[in-house]
């Protein structure tokens, strides 16, 4: 009899889990996934054209607070954890649930999950959502382009829209995103490289996307999402540490195991960490993965007439996922506000639209910032009715993509944008280089 498995996830690692590990395998009757972290997830099919012919009607997607219920109802004998940036602590709850209802609790290793490629690899990752991947990344990605190499990012999944669209996702120029009704979230991600020049791949099968990414490449650029590991197995791993939040790099799944699989560690954000708590972090990479290279960088603020900040009542509008999961009470634009001397950060609570009053409820720790939420049209449509509400002179944002372009804002605006930079000796350029012809 094969066993029965659910797979935890939130609408990423867990596909591809299911993809590299469970699809073929008829050990195995995978007979739900369940969905966290991302709104409107849950109640979705995984669809026949992905899960093959051992899943004719496709597999259902649970929200996990039916965890419990579907143990039971469906005779789960092993659930698979497949999901990233939560505690240490809150994985073994869950683990705790689930062998209390008689199931087995697993976490995949990177044998079984991470694919080999015929070009070379650079990822990209982090131990925590919000530590400066996206600008690491763009760097990693001018590094090699000047060095005359063709290079196509792979992104880390985010296939939040109809699934069976979604398989295989080529972005290449402006038109790409609006053919793929990209969510906010999407672009941020996408926009800033392809804007730079860069092809990028993302959806749900990466062994498609693999084969398509590498027709045109001669290095594929891991662009790791959250803090979670690669689906491509690296030549060059690169993982980026925030000293903000020195000691997550060994309290937070899979980020210490990124950590533990690091050939070079970036420690950013130097220019806004104390000093122990960058030492705590060198130390704890030095203890625990001492053959990486360390070196240290900047997230360099950008602000264009910052003037226009001083003596302004401020709306701040952040990354979204940093504050969310990332457990940030604030991020860059919070700081500019400050730095260039605003006269008041306007709590936006009061004047929340129901979405994202949700979103504050959920995640209590977020400070007197607006989370840049758009994993759909009505959070898209809540997002700009937010931000109108709001009485304040100026909005501040700081998110990757200039979301003025895209919501109608009765206020004036203001863009933070924020670039890598690297802080000392040993540069990045020069040891990556040193790394990718070893």
């Amino acid at each position: 009899m094969a066993e029965k498995v659910i797979i935890m996830g939130a609408a990423g690692r867990d596909f591809h889990n299911f993809l590299t590990v469970f699809r073929d395998d008829p050990r195995y009757t995978v007979v739900g996934f369940t969905a966290a972290q991302i709104p409107a997830i849950a109640g979705r099919l995984f669809p026949p054209e992905l899960s093959g012919p051992l899943y004719p009607e496709g597999i259902p997607i649970f929200a996990e607070e039916q965890l419990v219920e579907l143990i039971d109802r469906l005779g789960a004998e092993l659930v698979a954890f497949s999901y990233s940036d939560i505690t240490h602590a809150e994985v073994m709850h869950r683990a705790s649930i689930v062998t209390a209802r008689g199931a087995d609790f697993l976490l995949l290793g990177s044998r079984r999950t991470m694919i080999a490629s015929g070009k070379p690899v650079v990822a990209v990752c982090g131990v925590r959502t919000g530590c400066g991947k996206s600008p690491a990344t763009r760097e990693v990605c001018r590094i090699l382009k000047n060095r005359g190499l063709r290079v196509v990012v792979v992104r880390h999944p985010m296939p939040y829209g109809n699934l069976r669209e979604q398989i295989v996702q080529r972005y290449g120029s402006e038109r790409d995103f609006l053919t793929c009704d990209c969510t906010i979230e999407e672009l941020e991600e996408y926009q800033p490289l392809v804007d730079q020049g860069i092809v990028v791949y993302a959806g749900i099968d990466y062994r498609r996307i693999l084969a398509a990414a590498e027709a045109e490449a001669d290095v594929i650029v891991w662009d790791g999402g959250n803090n979670d590991t690669p689906f491509y197995r690296p030549d060059v791993h690169i993982v980026i540490f925030d000293p903000l939040r020195a000691g997550h790099e060994l309290l937070y799944h899979p980020g210490e195991t990124n950590m533990r699989l690091a050939d070079i560690a970036v420690i950013n954000k130097i220019d806004s960490a104390a000093a122990a708590q960058i030492l705590q972090v060198e130390n704890n990479i030095k203890l625990y993965r001492p053959g990486a290279a360390i070196l240290r960088a900047e997230s360099r603020l950008l602000v264009n007439e910052p003037e226009r900040i001083r003596g302004k009542r401020v709306l701040v509008v952040e990354d979204g996922p940093t504050l969310t999961h990332g457990e940030m009470a604030h991020g860059a634009g919070y700081l500019a506000a400050r730095q260039h001397g605003a006269a008041a950060i306007v709590d936006p609570r009061p004047y929340a639209a129901p979405s994202l009053a949700a979103t504050f409820r959920r995640y209590p720790h977020i400070g007197m910032v607006l989370p840049a939420m758009g994993y759909g049209k009505e959070q898209i449509k809540d997002l700009e009715e937010t931000i109108n509400r709001v009485e304040c002179d100026l909005v501040v944002f700081a998110t990757p993509i200039h979301l003025a372009r895209l919501l109608a804002i009765r206020h004036p605006t203001i863009r933070v944008r924020y670039e890598y930079r690297d802080h000392g000796e040993p540069r990045l350029e020069d040891v990556l280089v040193e790394r990718f012809n070893q």
